[in-house]
């Protein structure tokens, strides 16, 4: 949910909706929001509030996040967020999990200490995916009472709510191995972060594949990997519409300040040193970008190269000056063009 510089953050989050509109008008699969925390360019610090938002004023496709950074959270007021969301709009919810701190340090610690977390809670984040998954289910989790405490029954069943009859599809985010190997051992499906680097998806992929244990979520692997993506009428108009999220990205890589995503214009008289053009000409590279039969070939090869089940494209297009602030209609028109290429 990006902010760009002339957005204020309910104008970020209006234009945002109306994207998850497009995507569901148009016949996308799943539209999924982030957490990140404390950051200029960034207005989704909460996924259940702005899925419960976006599920509101769309019909039919699946909201989800992508996702929950686990570690900063209770397991159980995730699966009571999650599972809530799922009630209220049966078979659309996904929950996205991911074990980063979706922030800086200073950041993660105001929020983790805030809510009684700390760095063992990283540690233990692979039995916290399996409280989520009990809770969220319709026999919950046997909670064992120390037997002192004659006030409260030895079988105590914990439920995230009281009579769930669907449940939300839980998958495991990552960008290494460690990922790989947990929702391989898990039974979990699985979302690659190639939009971060594009480097060790193949790796990543394949180990999933091989150590998969099958389980009553999902009986075999399933995969997918996110891409940025910009689509124009024009490649020279994509390119300017993602070049500002490209400089964007190559200044939070080389420790600069951050700030709202620029315009276009603003971005093209940006002068960067080597190093930052650099990770702007690799972002470029791996990148969806151009016409838009360019741009669904891209795609095309990219789900054939890993052998993916989806491609999750987030559409980082830009604006230029003078866009209404509330809209986003480079990130729509790239929905709309591929959308006619490819579903």
């Amino acid at each position: 949910m990006p902010v760009r510089s002339d957005q204020g953050t309910g104008d970020a989050i209006a234009a945002s909706v109306a994207l998850a509109q497009a995507a569901d008008r148009l016949g996308f699969t799943r539209f999924w929001v982030a957490e990140h925390h404390n950051m200029p360019a960034v207005a989704a610090t909460s996924p259940p509030v702005l899925i419960a938002h976006l599920a509101a004023q769309t019909e039919s496709i699946r909201l989800g996040s992508g996702g929950v950074m686990l570690p900063n959270h209770a397991p159980l007021a995730v699966a009571e967020q999650f599972a809530l969301l799922e009630a209220a709009h049966p078979n659309r919810i996904d929950l996205g999990i991911g074990r980063a701190p979706g922030s800086d340090p200073v950041t993660s610690m105001a929020l983790r200490g805030a809510a009684g977390r700390d760095d063992t809670d990283i540690e233990n984040f692979p039995q916290y995916l399996d409280d989520v998954m009990a809770l969220m289910g319709t026999e919950g989790v046997r909670v064992a009472i120390p037997r002192q405490n004659t006030a409260l029954n030895s079988k105590y069943v914990l439920k995230a709510t009281p009579a769930a009859s669907t449940e939300p599809r839980m998958w495991l985010l990552g960008s290494s191995m460690y990922s790989a190997h947990l929702a391989a051992a898990k039974g979990l499906p699985y979302v690659f972060a190639h939009h971060f680097s594009g480097q060790g998806t193949a790796a990543a992929l394949a180990t999933y594949r091989s150590e998969f244990q099958p389980s009553e979520l999902t009986a075999e692997p399933t995969t997918f990997l996110t891409v940025n993506a910009a689509v124009a009428e024009t490649a020279e108009e994509a390119a300017a519409l993602m070049l500002p999220n490209l400089q964007l990205m190559a200044k939070l890589r080389t420790g600069q300040p951050l700030t709202a995503l620029d315009l276009v214009e603003d971005a093209q008289e940006q002068t960067l040193h080597p190093q930052q053009a650099a990770l702007v000409d690799a972002g470029l590279a791996r990148a969806v970008v151009g016409t838009p039969g360019d741009a669904s070939a891209q795609i095309r090869e990219l789900a054939g190269q890993f052998g993916v089940d989806e491609v999750m494209v987030n559409p980082v297009a830009s604006a230029r000056r003078g866009t209404d602030p509330r809209t986003a209609p480079g990130r729509v028109r790239t929905l709309e063009l591929l959308a006619k290429e490819l579903l």
